[in-house]
Protein backbone atom coordinates (compact mmCIF):
# COMPACT_ATOMS: atom_id res chain seq x y z
CA UNK A 1 0.00 0.00 0.00
CA UNK A 2 1.38 3.38 -1.01
CA UNK A 3 1.97 6.09 1.58
CA UNK A 4 0.28 9.51 1.36
CA UNK A 5 3.49 10.99 0.01
CA UNK A 6 3.89 8.28 -2.64
CA UNK A 7 0.26 8.69 -3.80
CA UNK A 8 0.65 12.48 -3.95
CA UNK A 9 3.98 12.16 -5.75
CA UNK A 10 2.45 10.01 -8.51
CA UNK A 11 -0.57 12.27 -8.92
CA UNK A 12 1.48 15.48 -9.08
CA UNK A 13 4.25 13.97 -11.20
CA UNK A 14 1.78 12.89 -13.91
CA UNK A 15 0.26 16.37 -14.09
CA UNK A 16 3.63 18.16 -14.05
CA UNK A 17 5.08 15.87 -16.75
CA UNK A 18 2.18 16.87 -19.01
CA UNK A 19 3.17 20.50 -18.36
CA UNK A 20 6.83 19.69 -19.19
CA UNK A 21 7.87 20.30 -15.60
CA UNK A 22 9.79 18.12 -13.17
CA UNK A 23 8.53 17.21 -9.72
CA UNK A 24 11.73 17.92 -7.83
CA UNK A 25 10.55 17.17 -4.29
CA UNK A 26 7.41 16.64 -2.25
CA UNK A 27 7.04 16.44 1.50
CA UNK A 28 4.19 16.49 3.98
CA UNK A 29 5.13 18.17 7.26
CA UNK A 30 3.46 19.11 10.51
CA UNK A 31 0.62 17.78 12.57
CA UNK A 32 -2.88 19.16 12.81
CA UNK A 33 -3.08 21.43 9.78
CA UNK A 34 -0.29 19.88 7.72
CA UNK A 35 1.71 21.47 4.92
CA UNK A 36 2.24 19.86 1.52
CA UNK A 37 5.48 21.27 0.10
CA UNK A 38 5.94 20.70 -3.60
CA UNK A 39 9.13 21.77 -5.34
CA UNK A 40 9.05 21.91 -9.14
CA UNK A 41 11.72 22.59 -11.71
CA UNK A 42 11.93 23.25 -15.42
CA UNK A 43 14.78 22.89 -17.86
CA UNK A 44 14.50 26.56 -18.84
CA UNK A 45 13.74 27.80 -15.31
CA UNK A 46 10.49 28.97 -13.75
CA UNK A 47 9.18 32.50 -13.68
CA UNK A 48 6.88 33.78 -10.95
CA UNK A 49 3.84 33.84 -13.26
CA UNK A 50 4.28 30.24 -14.36
CA UNK A 51 4.90 29.12 -10.80
CA UNK A 52 1.65 30.84 -9.71
CA UNK A 53 -0.33 29.18 -12.56
CA UNK A 54 1.04 25.75 -11.70
CA UNK A 55 0.35 26.32 -8.00
CA UNK A 56 -3.31 27.12 -8.75
CA UNK A 57 -3.59 24.07 -11.01
CA UNK A 58 -2.05 21.76 -8.39
CA UNK A 59 -4.38 23.21 -5.78
CA UNK A 60 -7.42 22.36 -7.95
CA UNK A 61 -6.03 18.90 -8.67
CA UNK A 62 -5.52 18.17 -4.97
CA UNK A 63 -8.92 19.65 -4.03
CA UNK A 64 -10.54 17.14 -6.41
CA UNK A 65 -8.59 14.13 -5.15
CA UNK A 66 -8.72 15.22 -1.47
CA UNK A 67 -5.35 13.59 -0.64
CA UNK A 68 -5.37 14.13 3.13
CA UNK A 69 -8.18 13.52 5.59
CA UNK A 70 -7.52 16.80 7.38
CA UNK A 71 -7.10 20.31 6.03
CA UNK A 72 -3.71 21.30 4.71
CA UNK A 73 -1.75 24.20 3.28
CA UNK A 74 -0.15 23.84 -0.14
CA UNK A 75 3.24 25.42 -0.80
CA UNK A 76 4.63 25.28 -4.35
CA UNK A 77 8.11 26.60 -5.11
CA UNK A 78 11.17 26.15 -7.29
CA UNK A 79 14.48 24.85 -5.89
CA UNK A 80 16.10 28.29 -5.79
CA UNK A 81 19.79 29.15 -5.62
CA UNK A 82 20.41 27.19 -2.45
CA UNK A 83 18.60 23.91 -2.34
CA UNK A 84 18.36 20.91 -0.06
CA UNK A 85 19.84 17.74 -1.44
CA UNK A 86 17.48 14.94 -0.42
CA UNK A 87 17.25 12.67 -3.45
CA UNK A 88 19.84 11.18 -5.80
CA UNK A 89 18.46 13.38 -8.62
CA UNK A 90 19.24 16.51 -6.54
CA UNK A 91 22.89 15.47 -6.27
CA UNK A 92 23.03 14.67 -9.97
CA UNK A 93 21.68 18.12 -10.89
CA UNK A 94 24.19 19.75 -8.50
CA UNK A 95 27.38 18.18 -9.86
CA UNK A 96 30.08 20.85 -10.04
CA UNK A 97 28.34 23.00 -7.42
CA UNK A 98 29.58 24.14 -4.03
CA UNK A 99 27.83 22.07 -1.35
CA UNK A 100 27.68 21.89 2.42
CA UNK A 101 27.12 18.48 4.00
CA UNK A 102 26.63 17.46 7.63
CA UNK A 103 27.35 13.78 8.23
CA UNK A 104 25.95 11.52 10.93
CA UNK A 105 29.44 10.19 11.63
CA UNK A 106 32.94 11.59 11.32
CA UNK A 107 34.44 11.25 7.86
CA UNK A 108 38.12 12.17 7.53
CA UNK A 109 37.93 13.64 11.05
CA UNK A 110 34.96 15.94 10.40
CA UNK A 111 31.16 15.95 10.46
CA UNK A 112 30.84 19.22 8.54
CA UNK A 113 32.05 19.22 4.95
CA UNK A 114 32.09 22.02 2.40
CA UNK A 115 33.42 21.72 -1.11
CA UNK A 116 32.60 20.96 -4.72
CA UNK A 117 30.38 18.01 -5.60
CA UNK A 118 32.52 16.10 -8.12
CA UNK A 119 30.75 12.80 -8.84
CA UNK A 120 28.06 10.46 -7.60
CA UNK A 121 26.82 6.91 -7.95
CA UNK A 122 23.92 4.90 -6.53
CA UNK A 123 25.51 4.67 -3.05
CA UNK A 124 26.96 8.13 -2.51
CA UNK A 125 29.12 10.91 -3.83
CA UNK A 126 32.60 12.38 -3.91
CA UNK A 127 33.29 16.00 -3.07
CA UNK A 128 36.52 17.96 -3.03
CA UNK A 129 37.14 19.49 0.41
CA UNK A 130 40.23 21.68 0.80
CA UNK A 131 41.83 20.06 -2.27
CA UNK A 132 41.19 16.50 -1.09
CA UNK A 133 38.57 14.06 -2.41
CA UNK A 134 36.13 12.89 0.23
CA UNK A 135 33.71 9.98 -0.32
CA UNK A 136 30.39 10.16 1.54
CA UNK A 137 27.65 7.52 1.34
CA UNK A 138 24.05 8.75 1.19
CA UNK A 139 23.25 6.81 4.38
CA UNK A 140 25.92 8.87 6.21
CA UNK A 141 24.29 12.20 5.31
CA UNK A 142 22.39 14.06 8.00
CA UNK A 143 21.73 17.09 5.77
CA UNK A 144 23.09 18.52 2.54
CA UNK A 145 22.48 21.63 0.47
CA UNK A 146 24.01 23.67 -2.28
CA UNK A 147 25.72 26.93 -1.33
CA UNK A 148 25.46 30.13 -3.30
CA UNK A 149 27.79 33.06 -2.70
CA UNK A 150 27.22 36.49 -4.18
CA UNK A 151 30.38 37.70 -5.81
CA UNK A 152 30.72 41.38 -6.49
CA UNK A 153 31.55 42.27 -10.02
CA UNK A 154 34.19 44.96 -10.21
CA UNK A 155 33.22 48.22 -11.81
CA UNK A 156 34.65 48.77 -15.28
CA UNK A 157 38.32 49.70 -15.03
CA UNK A 158 38.75 48.24 -11.52
CA UNK A 159 40.55 45.04 -10.61
CA UNK A 160 38.65 42.36 -8.73
CA UNK A 161 39.84 41.98 -5.18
Amino acid sequence: MATETERLWKECEDYLAAEELELDDLEIVGSGRRVIRITIDAEDGLGVDRLARVSRALSRLLDESDPLEDSYTLEVSSPGLERKLRRARHYEKSLGSDVKVKSKVEIDGARSHRGVLESMDEKGFVMTVDGTSRRIDFEQVQSARTVFEWKRTPKPGQKSG
